[in-house]
């Protein structure tokens, strides 16, 4: 049981210091969490708090390779719409 962060992390340092079993590690190119110290907050908080404050869609997936905020999660623009939008402002 732990989490990952993936390539898409801009380490802003935001979850860092929010971990309570100390698992996040600043590395190049993304942080990285130790797996053996990881408990996904279980019986310290409702959700993991890595997660909670992260401001990047996608960044942080589970053991299944979910993500905890998936796309759309965090800005309320539904992934269809966005590459929708995307797909116009580079037909222009």
């Amino acid at each position: 049981m732990a989490l990952e962060i993936i390539e898409s992390c801009i380490n802003c340092w935001a979850c860092e210091p929010l971990c309570p079993q100390q698992a996040i590690q600043a590395a190049t190119p993304h942080f990285l969490i130790d797996a053996d110290r990881c408990t996904e907050c279980s019986g310290d908080f409702a959700a993991p708090q890595c997660a909670s404050i992260c401001p990047i869609e996608g960044a942080i997936i589970n053991e299944l390779g979910e993500a905890l905020n998936p796309p759309g999660s965090l800005t309320g623009i539904p992934p269809a719409r966005w590459a929708a939008a995307q797909a116009e402002i580079a037909a222009r």
